[in-house]
């Protein structure tokens, strides 16, 4: 048994993310959770403070969260992801949406309310963009040839966007610089074998 094998598992599952939503979609439960293990975490970190404080009342960040998830699962038979991080951006934009909704209903009258300056860019990272860039199945294929650790940090960084403080804390490292130099071994390792002959 290698080193990697006998750790604790960190993630409920570190396949890809659009192939826990085909499992879901089937009605895979132990899918389903691990979607919403990827989803939720990262949803409420990004949405945290975008809610107008005049917007709040009845409704908090954490509230409108909940609802776009629960909105998001209702759909999924629907579904259709077509590239890795699609599910991250779907429910971002869907928050974004809900947001809008809820400053309208506020102010009921034009002109309408802007969302606040602070929305982060939703432009990807340089590593997303190659991933996003390869084929679906090849990513895939490059997942499977990494080390059990290697994909659960690939999976926790590029499609559950989890920050390296944040990776440091689940995985049990020993500080962010640590975490920093294990994810970027991971991304070589993806990229070495993203970059490979296919059979």
């Amino acid at each position: 048994m290698t080193p990697d094998e006998s750790e604790p598992r960190t993630l409920l599952s570190d396949q890809p993310t659009m192939e826990l939503i085909v499992l879901a979609k089937t009605g895979d439960d132990e899918a389903t959770e691990a979607l919403l293990e990827r989803c939720l975490q990262p949803l409420r970190r990004w949405a945290h403070g975008r809610l107008p404080s005049a917007a709040r009342g009845a409704l908090d960040t954490d509230d409108i969260v909940q609802n776009v998830v629960v909105q998001w699962l209702r759909r999924l038979p629907h579904f259709e992801p077509t590239r890795v991080g699609a599910m991250q951006a779907y429910l971002r934009q869907s928050v974004v949406n809900r947001i809008c909704d809820e400053v309208r209903r506020i102010t009921r009258q034009p002109p309408p309310s802007e969302l606040p300056d602070d929305l982060e860019s939703e432009a990807p990272s340089q590593l997303e963009l190659a991933i996003q860039a390869e084929d679906y199945d090849r990513y895939c294929r490059a997942l499977t040839q990494l080390r059990p650790r290697e994909r659960e940090l690939i999976v926790a960084r590029i499609e559950m966007q989890w920050t390296l403080a944040e990776i440091a804390e689940r995985f049990h490292v020993a500080s962010v610089e640590a975490t920093r130099m294990a994810v970027m071994r991971a991304a070589r390792r993806l990229k070495k074998a993203l970059d490979a002959p296919q059979p």
